[in-house]
């Protein structure tokens, strides 16, 4: 039996059983088990934590698309709605120059029908002042004094029948 003792294979089996002796005695494979299924947890767990903020960053991302295509919308509205109301401004603009343009034509042509009629008065005054003073040196030359108390007198009857 002295040959099993000194072949190093036997030594090297007597460790290893020991060694795998004490590594099951203290409860290595299990200690290693739990280790692995704690690991295999916490990756579960960052993979379970990846897939939710990957579908909240999609949800974000559809909510951004939806916001950016109602945004542009909106844009496109508030431009048509600007345009709708240029239109009705220069509308009323026009519409409110073409009343003040009528309101000064006839202010014009009152003013110059005031003054035509000045000008009409005017001529006729000089006129009546030319045709008196014409009719006054007329008179003065062709009148003499019966004539003159014949017309009087006879102006005078006149009265008497026209103020009754």
């Amino acid at each position: 039996m002295t040959g099993i003792f000194e072949d190093p294979t036997f030594w090297v089996a007597v460790g290893t059983a020991i060694f795998v002796g004490v590594v099951v005695w203290q409860r290595v494979p299990q200690m290693v088990g739990k280790m692995l299924d704690d690991r295999a947890a916490a990756i579960q767990a960052e993979l379970t934590e990846a897939k939710r903020l990957r579908e909240e960053a999609e949800a974000v991302l559809k909510e951004y698309r939806a916001k950016t295509a109602n945004a542009a919308q909106e844009a496109q509205a508030i431009v048509d709605a600007a345009k709708a109301s240029a239109e009705r401004m220069a509308a009323d603009a026009r519409a409110q120059l073409a009343i003040q343009i009528e309101r000064r034509g006839k202010m014009a042509e009152q003013k110059i029908a005031q003054a035509e009629a000045e000008a009409i008065a005017d001529v006729r005054a000089a006129a009546t002042a030319t045709a008196a003073a014409a009719a006054a040196e007329v008179i003065g030359k062709r009148m003499t004094e019966t004539k003159g108390d014949a017309l009087i007198d006879t102006a005078i009857r006149d009265l008497r029948t026209k103020l009754h």
